[in-house]
């Protein structure tokens, strides 16, 4: 399975994968209007052993398959850096 990616120029760290290279008919017209414009980044092959940094591959090619996209949004910090011991005595 081929995936085309695009990231959200309006909302940071926020990128589209695509089945169909500029299929953006795919996405629903609310969700179009919140991320657009979107900017192509590259295209990669989907396959069982490929591994991506913030996404499960096989819930991509999953959604790629059902829905013709997959969107993946910004990593969300699980702990408060603010209350990490950054080794000062302040």
């Amino acid at each position: 399975m081929h995936a085309y990616v695009y990231r959200s120029q309006r909302k940071a760290d926020t990128y589209v994968f695509l089945a169909e290279r500029d299929g953006f008919e795919r996405l629903p017209e609310s969700l179009r209007m919140q991320l657009a414009p979107l900017q192509f980044v590259f295209d990669l092959a989907l396959t069982p052993t490929r591994s991506l940094a913030r996404a499960n591959p096989a819930e991509v090619r999953e959604n790629l398959a059902t829905r013709g996209f997959h969107l993946q949004f910004p990593p969300t910090l699980g702990t408060d850096p603010m209350h990490e011991d950054w080794g000062t005595d302040a």
